[in-house]
């Protein structure tokens, strides 16, 4: 099999089109085309349907892209280690992070890891979404309490959990008289088991804002409109003030950040190098670590 061809296709098939890929890596479109065609014409089989305004992946070109993409990478990752002399991280790394930890935590983590490897050309998107790294060409990704996945490993890196807090001046709820609350997506009146320092209770909440970030959840919070369940590390700063009252620990609510690669890549020097860098950001991953990167 011609191996430039086959790279050539999982080019096209990453970037869903000859136009995208052509502009992605700079090589004219007609010789990705041309390249498509004869391992189609080696293999016998079609690849792509063709569309007049999109390009798609037959059934066969899906398996022939997911069982070669990876194996690619791995032989230019190879041949670049060895080109340059040893395990130096050197490169594109492609991270994809969830919104709350890049606001609070990446840009400063990404300076010094650039700073550190210069070698190393890190780009970090900020997205919840689940990704899938061999289609988009990601090297690493972070998500919270990721499903299990056979095709991904890696490590938890940091940990959390979720409190309730309210402004000093607000009331605690008493019998059936639930509290405003802030919450992230509105509905109707929710209940909250909390575990205190005395004994489990639950809190009746009555939402009055609904806000799609957590930093606006605590920028409200903060100003006395209601209750929140909020990640103890955002508030770590406000509850040691005293401008925040701790209400309890809600029940089951332990977070962790996962740092995840494909199970089926070898291990890079750079994804290694970046791995390692976390863990000396967080040795012990708790979530005071993660609030001495957040402002208060």
């Amino acid at each position: 099999m011609d191996l430039v061809a086959l790279a050539d296709f999982n080019l096209v098939a990453r970037h869903g089109g000859f136009g995208k890929a052509s502009r992605a890596s700079g090589r004219p479109k007609a010789t990705l085309s041309r390249r498509v065609t004869e391992l189609e014409a080696a293999l016998q089989l079609r690849l792509f349907e063709r569309g007049a305004r999109n390009l798609k992946l037959t059934e066969e070109g899906r398996a022939l892209h997911e069982r070669t993409a990876a194996l690619l990478t791995e032989l230019d990752e190879t041949a670049a280690t060895i080109a340059a002399g040893g395990d130096k991280p050197r490169g594109r790394l492609r991270i994809s992070a969830p919104l709350l930890f890049s606001q609070t935590a990446m840009g400063r983590i990404a300076a010094g890891f650039a700073l550190k490897y210069p070698d190393v050309r890190l780009e970090v998107t900020t997205e919840d979404r689940a990704v899938d790294m061999i289609e988009e060409g990601y090297d690493l990704v972070i998500r919270v309490n990721p499903d299990p996945d056979e095709s991904l490993v890696g490590r938890a890196f940091l940990h959390d959990r979720l409190v309730v807090v309210a402004s000093p001046d607000l009331p605690r709820p008493v019998a059936d008289l639930p509290a405003p609350g802030v919450v992230r997506v509105a509905g109707d009146r929710q209940t909250w088991s909390v575990v205190t320092s005395e004994e489990p209770a639950t809190i009746g909440i009555e939402p009055i804002l609904a806000l799609s970030s957590l930093i606006m959840v605590r920028d409200a919070v903060r100003t006395g409109v209601g209750a929140a369940r909020m990640p103890i590390s955002l508030v770590s700063h406000d509850l040691a003030d005293g401008t925040l009252l701790h209400w309890g620990d809600i029940e089951g609510s332990e977070i962790a950040l996962w740092a995840l690669y494909p199970s089926r890549r070898l291990l890079s020097a750079r994804v290694s190098a970046f791995l390692d860098f976390l863990k000396q950001a967080f040795p012990n991953g708790t979530p005071d670590e993660l609030a001495a990167y957040i402002g208060r």
